[in-house]
């Protein structure tokens, strides 16, 4: 979907300023924002992609307005709203009221370690061979869908190259929606600096993104 959070490329947030030794975190909250997040996903009620998802659907004043675990922590309000964990008497109230929904299994502490080790791997078996090969070259789609989906709002209408291809992976414009994994082919594209920004580029930047098949077609 188009919205506040595909930002590149657009005009008008001033420079990317990086802080020079910057902590992991910068404030105690933002510690528990990522425990949070992390508990509820081991839930097992939603995926990754859903989960990116809800964090798109925040309202733009509210997305642009918000810290980085600040969208982290309206997504998960919007999860648990959804999934029937809470309620948002509840989360307004900020504790228990009634009986909602049991989770599937709970993150203990003596779990994390090794659930952080593990991952969450999407990388899945594909059926059919690849439908582009390294050299080829080929264009994004032109779409702009209400729903999810991993093509970059600056990427699209665009031709490229073939880098690499990556292998199967879960596909997020339909895992995202509860439509399946249906994992196609992931390939890393690369393309020119004026193809992505046009007139004025820097002739020397190229750009790489990791494309699903259903993305791109043959120029």
């Amino acid at each position: 979907m188009n919205g506040p959070h595909d930002l590149g490329g657009q005009m008008g947030f001033g420079p990317v300023a990086p802080e020079k030794d910057e902590p992991y975190f910068h404030a105690d909250w933002e510690k528990r924002a990522l425990g949070i997040t992390l508990s509820c996903g081991a839930f097992g009620a939603w995926s990754i992609d859903e989960s990116r998802h809800a964090r798109e659907n925040i309202p733009p004043a509210s997305y642009l307005a918000a810290s980085y675990y600040e969208v982290w922590i309206r997504g998960i309000d919007m999860l648990l709203q959804r999934h029937g964990f809470a309620t948002a008497e509840e989360l307004a109230a900020g504790h228990y009221l009634e009986q909602g929904r049991a989770p599937k299994r709970v993150l203990k502490a003596e779990m994390v370690e090794g659930v952080l080790a593990r991952g969450g791997p999407c990388d899945r078996p594909v059926d059919a061979a690849p439908n582009f090969a390294v050299g080829d070259r080929v264009r994004t789609k032109n779409f702009n869908p209400t729903g999810h989906t991993r093509l970059p709002r600056y990427a699209r209408a665009k031709t490229g190259v073939v880098e690499a291809v990556q292998g199967g992976f879960v596909f997020p414009d339909d895992n995202a929606h509860g439509s399946g994994e249906n994992p196609q082919w992931v390939y890393t594209v690369v393309f020119t600096g004026d193809e992505i920004w046009g007139e004025g580029a820097d002739p020397t930047l190229t750009v790489s993104i990791d494309a699903w098949d259903s993305y791109l077609e043959r120029v």
